[in-house]
Formats: C-alpha cells, structure tokens, sequence
C-alpha cells in the first residue's frame, strides 16, 4: 500500500498572477515544473496583463 503524504508536505509555488501559495495537484504530476498560475482564471489574467504591457511598450517607444 503506498505511503500517504500529507497535504502539508506537498511543493508549493507561488502564482505569477495573484501572487498566492498553491500546492501540488495529480494532475500537474509531470508538468509541475511548467505550471506557473494556481488557475485558469490567474492564466488568462496573466496573458491579458503581459498583452496590455506590450502594447503600451509598442505605443510608447
């Protein structure tokens, strides 16, 4: 029988988007190095953040 891990012993990242502590999940099991937002929302938010700063580079520059 596999050994439990508790809840507390995961890895946990920070969002890039919110800036909020996020644990582990199964499912990020073989691209936990890849997950940079604790959520589909804090994804897009970060696109639509990063699209506006580049914008406004390109306008201003």
């Amino acid at each position: 029988m596999p050994k439990m891990v508790r809840k507390g012993d995961l890895p946990v990242k920070t969002c890039e988007a919110c800036r909020r502590p996020f644990a582990w999940r199964k499912k990020w099991e073989r691209v936990w190095d890849e997950v940079r937002t604790c959520s589909d929302r804090c994804k897009g938010d970060l696109k639509r953040s990063r699209r506006a700063t580049a914008q406004d580079v390109t306008n201003h520059g």
